[in-house]
């Protein structure tokens, strides 16, 4: 992954990649972390969330860039 120095995606990111609401982009990142058995308190790896929404590393890189 060039460029990026970390491996979790957190709301603000999900809010760049899909254009949506805070409030939406939280309740995506429960349902990843639902379909994954992840507890409350654990972190959502690019990965995981490329997989869930369908989108390709490449895509999200852009909008990860700190």
């Amino acid at each position: 992954m060039n460029g990026i120095n970390r491996i979790c995606v957190y709301p603000k990111d999900v809010m760049r990649i899909t254009g949506k609401s805070e409030r939406y982009s939280r309740k995506l990142l429960d349902k990843i972390k639902s379909s994954n058995l992840k507890a409350a308190h654990q972190f959502i790896t690019i990965e995981e969330f490329c997989q869930f929404t369908g989108l390709k590393v490449e895509q999200v890189q852009p909008f990860l860039a700190t």
